[in-house]
């Protein structure tokens, strides 16, 4: 091998070895941090969305797509609503991670006060839609009330077989309160708890004479109702009233023509109130999926539909949780800036791990600072320690312990050693001194001789 070549490989080896053990201080303090700050999102989350067909279900199939972009597994669990979606957030031995959950829905108030602490702490990653409240009812069983044969006020249904929201959805929770409002007592009422899917049919078949749905107008059943004919929607007169009563509700209309702009469906503008629905999760979530959730909700909810305006969705307001905090930090800034030019595992890694790498380099810079001393130290030892065995033939020559040819070979073999150092050439100046200062022994060992 070319000395030039050695000299290289002897110097890049000093140098691995010296600055090695800083190396990798600085590796296990990243794969700690790595471990303690948990960069990379779960791969397989479960999404509660609702029943079969409705709008809830619509929308966890597009937030599946979504995250099926990034590499994580969304499964959806099929749920009578949001009430039983709640219950199952807040459950610790259920394994739902993220759930649709309708404003005013509530915690069942059968539970004791023992049974909330032990209850999971829920956040919310944003409003995500308006969720109208919808009475539809057959046109015949009002034919009698008025001139324009509609049903002006809620207290008119007394007596009327109606469908209020099936068990474990948030619906019957919210028709009690309107029927409180309206002075109506539950048993006024002929109260069938039917899924949505099975109130629409027996709706339709005659079987019922009003619906209540509370679903987002991109619900078919919602859209196919609005078209059928001899059946009509409820309009809220006291609309702002319901909403000043309570919180969760909002008064929101319903576009003339916005149905079906050929047909005039509806004929004109329809008063509503409306509850908000909201992405919730339990509050140990990874923070990696409150951004891509709320990242996907941008993309899912912020377009325009019949009740609100493009833009309108996802926001941080009407909700009964506190708002994650990067769920907060999304709303409030867009996505990070290193994710529109990088892709999402990169950007999150760097995004999560930055505060720990420039401790962890605040750390090891007054470190470094030994690698140059201990360098020096080993490359210059190299030489160095020649220096014992040139002064043990000095001292074995001062006291006569062996003779001088023996003390000259003795320098020869050291001399053939000291020739084979490979040093860099910074330090070559060391090396030739040293083996001047063998000549000057030599010298006056020959003249000993």
């Amino acid at each position: 091998m070319p000395r030039l070549v050695r000299v290289a490989l002897v110097s890049i080896r000093d140098l691995a070895l010296t600055a090695g053990p800083f190396v990798l201080v600085a590796i296990a303090l990243l794969v700690a941090a790595y471990f303690v700050l948990d960069p990379t999102p779960p791969k397989h989350v479960v999404l509660a969305t609702g029943p079969e067909l409705s709008a809830y279900a619509r929308f966890g199939e597009r937030y599946a797509e979504e995250l099926k972009r990034h590499g994580i597994r969304v499964e959806l669990r099929p749920t009578t609503g949001s009430f039983q979606n709640r219950r199952l957030l807040r459950d610790p031995k259920e394994h739902v991670d993220l759930a649709f959950v309708q404003g005013g829905s509530g915690d069942s108030p059968r539970a004791t006060e023992e049974e909330k602490a032990d209850m999971v702490p829920l956040v919310s990653l944003g409003t995500l839609f308006y969720e109208p409240v919808w009475i539809f009812y057959r046109a015949e069983r009002t034919k009698h009330l008025n001139r324009q044969g509609s049903l002006a006020a809620i207290p008119q249904m007394r007596g009327w077989s109606v469908n209020v929201g099936g068990r474990g959805s948030g619906t019957p929770g919210l028709v009690s309160k309107l029927l409180f409002a309206n002075g109506m007592e539950r048993d006024e009422l002929k109260r069938a708890n039917l899924d949505e899917t099975s109130a629409v049919v027996a709706l339709l078949e005659g079987k019922l004479d009003a619906a209540v749905l509370v679903s987002a107008p991109e619900s078919n059943m919602v859209q196919m109702l609005l078209q059928t004919p001899g059946i009509k929607v409820y309009e809220y007169a006291q609309a702002e009233a319901y909403a000043r009563r309570y919180p969760f509700l909002s008064p929101v209309v319903l576009p003339r023509g916005v149905v079906d702009v050929a047909r005039d469906v509806p004929p004109e503008d329809v008063t509503l109130i409306a509850t908000t629905t909201s992405l919730l999760a339990r509050e140990d979530i990874h923070p990696a999926l409150v951004q891509l959730f709320a990242q996907a909700a941008s993309r899912i909810h912020s377009g325009p539909g019949w009740i609100a305006r493009a833009g309108s969705f996802p926001n941080a307001q009407q909700s009964e949780f506190e708002l994650a905090k990067d769920a907060a930090r999304y709303y409030r800034n867009g996505p990070p800036l290193l994710q529109r030019y990088l892709p999402f595992w990169l950007a999150n890694l760097v995004d999560r791990m930055w505060v720990a790498l420039f401790s962890i380099i605040a750390v090891l810079i007054p470190l470094s600072r030994l690698v140059p001393p201990l360098y020096q130290f080993r490359v210059r030892s190299r030489i160095f320690r020649w220096y014992r065995n040139l002064r043990q033939i000095e001292s074995d020559h001062d006291h006569g312990e062996r003779t001088a040819p023996e003390l000259l070979s003795a320098l020869d073999k050291l001399e053939s050693r000291v020739s084979a150092i490979a040093v860099p050439l910074s330090y070559a100046d060391e090396l030739y001194t040293l083996r001047t200062h063998i000549d000057l022994v030599r010298e006056r060992l020959q003249k000993a001789a």
